[in-house]
């Protein structure tokens, strides 16, 4: 299958099951970043969107252990920065529909959250086709970004296809299992 057939099937999947409410163990969840040994976490989440694994829970938990959260803004010529965010800050809606922080302070998350729309055993992501992750990991491809996708178990294919500008994830987390 190509990458479009991909998208299609696992988004029609991810609808069909949506409201079987698959979710992250926050305190499984807890445990894996602090087994990761990084000072100073500053979190970059995502607010879930068309059927996406919601997050929201596990940023709050985090901000409550003072834990500096962020979630990506949509910039000019399709590139992606992360703007501090607390979960009672008000957010606007982008042009794609997905709520977005309406702070002014960039910050620089060092563990990132990513959504996904399928994955496979290599932890190659495959995403909704425009980049954004790629092109804002590539950026900062120095700094040492712990890379997060977060999935359902049945978003797993056998292979990705991938092409030179995908960036592999180091992590997966399912509500069953971390790869």
């Amino acid at each position: 299958m190509n990458k479009s057939e991909i998208r299609k099937k696992i988004l029609k999947i991810r609808k069909k099951y949506f409201l079987k409410n698959f979710s992250i163990n926050k305190n499984k969840f807890s445990k894996f970043l602090r087994s990761l040994n990084k000072n100073k976490m500053v979190i970059g989440g995502y607010y879930p969107y068309n059927y996406e694994i919601d997050v929201l829970e596990i940023l709050e938990f985090f901000e409550r252990k003072k834990y500096k959260i962020s979630l990506p803004k949509i910039r000019t010529r399709n590139q992606m920065d992360f703007f501090e965010w607390s979960v009672n800050d008000p957010l606007s809606i982008n042009k794609y529909g997905i709520p977005e922080p309406v702070s002014k302070k960039v910050i620089y998350p060092n563990i990132l959250l990513i959504p996904l729309v399928a994955f496979d055993k290599n932890r190659n992501r495959l995403g909704y086709g425009g980049g954004y992750y790629d092109r804002y990991l590539a950026k900062f491809k120095k700094n040492k970004i712990i890379k997060i996708g977060i999935a359902n178990t049945f978003q797993k294919m056998q292979k990705i296809p991938i092409s030179k500008y995908d960036i592999r994830l180091d992590h997966i987390v399912t509500e069953k299992k971390i790869y």
